[in-house]
């Protein structure tokens, strides 16, 4: 905008207004007037519209680049005060009466009343009859207000107010307004709840307290006082508490819940957030226990530039349950030591430990805020470094195994210490060829493991030392490729025998595979769209001689699961301690169908077979030698015609039995925001056969059309939906796991009731059910039953989302 030609006064006012009232102007001055001030307010920022006023030239607007939420401080104090109305009077430099439709504007800040009386000496203005200021964007209402247009300082009486960022209602006897940022509410109510046009209200629910004070600029609300009422229930009474006026990480109560099961009694949860600073927060969450007592749970999380963290712990003293106290913790931990070392990397350290305090801890809390429910916790503590093809790493790993005695486990070996030091280098230039990728690893261990038994605890272990060296190439292009690859296993152990007696044993297996497959292509066209159809034959040959290792330790090998990317690997067991003689060719093929818009898979067939060339004598402890020849057949399939739809499908068909061993047959639909339904058939031919269903479904689209996606709010208020999964036995005929239940978004908060069953054991289940109410902008989320349904419902989507800050502009004046 160009500058004016002489300054604009902060006040523009006619000879005549000031010895007496002004004429009413007429209403197409009125407009001219204010469309004049607008221009003024713009001539601190950058301006939405500019004008371009030369001689000879018609006057043009130019848009501008954006309008900005606010402005420097120095340029702040440097705008004019704009005012017009009905009627002025006063003196310039000195108090000044307007009278009717009066409207102050300065930037951010617009004052609408009745009578405004403005000292121009001290900034203080004095606005009565129907007042309403405008902050940007946070508006007030009354019948008088008192405030320093300059400073923000002031009072309000009787208003009734709406915030921006979060569109929080309230009304009050006085607000004070302390500065620009912040201001106190007394004998004040706070809802986020919408405020229908008329005197009474009555949100679903809010805080009333003796004060309120809000900070906009740190987005956070202290209640002294206060009291949260749930549709004129109250439900919670604090001297002093907090809560976030954004979705900024702030200090406040999080969603209470109320569950109900069948060990627990009634569990009462009231979790309280602290964000301690921008980068550590904590949150405490005691729960009550009407059968069992008091469980005080929280988690702490911290990050630095060097190093992040989580420690969450649970500590239930004297649980009526078992007659004892019930702990748990688990902290994770990784730090950068030293920064580069050696012209390498930096020396990392990762820890993760994990720890209760009985075996019956994961039945016993199975909703747990550790998540320690598992059966089987690993600790571990590692360091590395790494620089080019060099690499170490050392650590120490154990496992704490939660004994049932009607379903006993053996645990794995714990590894203390585990050492190993790499080297892997590719495009090297070995035998006339360059693109060799050369790798050798080595490792030295210490296994141990104690075993509770009749006789008592006995105590396994021993050490092994290997070294892995492998060599390998691919010659490829886009039609086909060849992929060589010779690999040398050679073991060291020092062990006690079954007999106790000290033993040492070594071995050394080499193998040596050729991966190869070639790709075709052809255009190709069904109903009437163009596809891109591939064949992708593959061909998999590997070679183990058999080396006896029948007087081996097992430490770390198992049987690898059967599917299409294990056919299609060297050895038929992980870890180290059993190395396969396979001697095997696999066959499989693919064929897909491809978009030629957006190169997505529209459709993936695939089936594969491998042939054993001599039998497969290397076996775990207590197996069998394979002596089939042909292995069972893998097929699978995968379609997905519309972005809708998608179904998954792995078949293993034993071509001697004529007979399926294992099938899995799913599907998912996803027509839209908060709609998913997943279905899932598995059977383990005599072993399992199980379905799986899982849901997200607004209710409204039950009987007709739900309504559209609102951002940040889900598909808006009054809005029902069904959630949950669903795991059930067919042998059995039997629920084996279940969670569900109904979300209500009624807008302002969230309702949740939540059933679930959790198979412990054969024989026993824990049944539960599971209360919650989520006050939007006022508590955040972190409830026992909102984590049950994200850990357990495929695609969960949470009703409430982030989204942009709202501008000013929106509510504006």
């Amino acid at each position: 905008m160009k500058p004016a030609s002489r300054p604009i006064p902060a006040f523009s006012r006619s000879a005549r207004a000031a010895s007496g009232a002004c004429p009413e102007p007429t209403r197409l001055a009125r407009a001219v007037q204010g469309a004049i001030a607008v221009l003024a307010l713009g001539a601190g920022a950058v301006p939405v519209w500019a004008q371009d006023a030369d001689a000879g030239e018609s006057i043009r607007l130019k848009p501008g680049a954006l309008l900005q939420e606010t402005l420097p401080p120095e340029t702040r104090k440097q705008l004019p005060t704009f005012v017009w109305g009905e009627r002025m009077e006063g003196k310039t430099d000195d108090l000044t009466v307007i009278e009717g439709e009066v409207e102050l504007r300065r930037h951010d800040t617009v004052i609408r009343a009745d009578r405004v009386e403005f000292d121009q000496r001290t900034n203080e203005a004095l606005a009565t009859g129907h007042v309403l200021i405008n902050r940007s964007g946070d508006r007030f209402e009354g019948p008088e207000l008192q405030m320093n247009v300059e400073t923000y300082k002031g009072h309000f009486s009787e208003p009734t107010y709406r915030l921006l960022k979060n569109q929080a209602n309230g009304d009050a006897s006085r607000i004070d307004f302390l500065s620009r940022d912040k201001m106190v509410v007394h004998d004040g109510r706070y809802s986020t709840c919408e405020r229908p046009p008329g005197s009474t209200w009555m949100p679903d629910w809010l805080v009333r307290a003796t004060t309120i004070d809000l900070d906009t600029e740190e987005d956070v609300g202290t209640a002294k006082g206060g009291v949260l009422e749930f549709k004129g229930v109250p439900i919670l009474a604090a001297p002093y508490f907090t809560f976030p006026l954004s979705d900024k990480r702030k200090s406040g109560v999080l969603p209470p819940s109320m569950a109900i099961d069948n060990q627990s009694g009634v569990q009462l949860t009231a979790p309280y957030y602290l964000n301690l600073a921008p980068n550590m927060d904590a949150t405490l969450v005691p729960s009550l226990m009407t059968k069992r007592g008091v469980d005080l749970a929280g988690e702490f999380r911290y990050l630095q530039p060097s190093y992040t963290g989580r420690l969450r712990a649970a500590f239930m003293p004297s649980d009526r349950l078992r007659d004892d106290d019930r702990w748990a913790y688990s902290l994770q931990h990784n730090q950068r030591l030293t920064d580069n070392v050696g012209g390498g990397g930096p020396i990392g350290l990762r820890v993760n430990l994990n720890r209760v305090g009985d075996d019956n801890y994961w039945r016993d809390f199975p909703r747990s805020i550790t998540s320690l429910t598992s059966r089987l916790l690993p600790s571990e503590v590692v360091a590395g470094w790494s620089s080019g093809p060099w690499s170490i790493g050392g650590g120490a790993y154990r496992w704490q195994a939660l004994q049932d005695t009607s379903a006993p486990f053996t645990p794995p070996f714990d590894r203390l210490p585990s050492v190993g030091l790499s080297y892997q280098k590719t495009d090297q230039t070995l035998l006339g060829s360059s693109d060799w990728d050369v790798a050798v690893r080595t490792n030295f261990t210490r296994f141990q493991r104690s075993v509770l038994s009749t006789a008592g605890e006995l105590k396994s272990g021993g050490d092994r030392s290997l070294a892995v060296a492998e060599l390998t190439r691919r010659w490829q292009s886009p039609g086909w490729f060849v992929q060589p690859r010779a690999r040398l296993h050679a073991t060291q152990y020092q062990f006690d025998n079954t007999a106790g007696v000290p033993t040492s044993a070594s071995r050394a297996v080499p193998t040596v595979s050729v991966d190869s497959g070639l790709v075709f292509e052809r255009p190709a066209a069904y109903f009437g769209r163009q596809y891109t159809q591939t064949l992708e034959p593959r061909a998999f040959f590997t070679w183990t001689p058999y080396r006896d290792q029948t007087g081996l330790p097992n430490f770390d090998s198992g049987a690898r699961d059967f599917n299409l990317a294990t056919m299609f690997a060297e050895n038929a067991y992980n870890g180290h301690d059993r190395i396969s003689d396979t001697r095997a060719v696999t066959l499989g093929v693919n064929s897909r169908l491809l978009d030629v818009d957006n190169g997505a898979e529209v459709i993936r067939l695939g089936i594969a077979q491998r042939l054993l060339l001599e039998d497969q004598n290397v076996t775990l402890p207590g197996g069998t030698p394979v002596t089939e020849r042909l292995s069972d057949m893998l097929l699978a399939a995968r379609v997905q015609w519309d972005p809708l739809w998608s179904f998954d499908t792995t078949l293993q068909y034993n071509p001697k039995s004529r007979e399926s061993v294992r099938t899995t047959v799913g599907g998912r639909y996803t027509p839209g925001p908060f709609r998913v339904l997943s279905a899932a058939y598995r059977i383990q031919r005599g072993t399992s056969e199980q379905i799986d269903l899982g849901w997200q479904w607004p209710l409204a689209a039950l009987w007709g059309n739900a309504p559209a996606r609102v951002p940040g709010r889900a598909l808006g208020p009054g809005q029902w939906y069904s959630v949950g999964r669903l795991n059930y036995s067919m042998p059995d005929r039997k629920i084996i796991d279940l969670v569900a239940g109904f979300e209500y978004d009624a807008g302002c908060w969230l309702g949740r009731v939540v059933v679930s069953r959790l198979q412990q054991s054969t024989t026993a289940a824990n049944q539960s059910i599971l209360f919650q109410l989520e006050f939007s902008g006022f508590s955040r989320v972190g409830a026992s039953s909102l984590q049950t349904l994200q850990g357990n419902v495929p695609k969960y989507q949470y009703l409430r989302e982030e989204i942009a800050p709202p501008s000013r502009f929106q509510q504006y004046d």
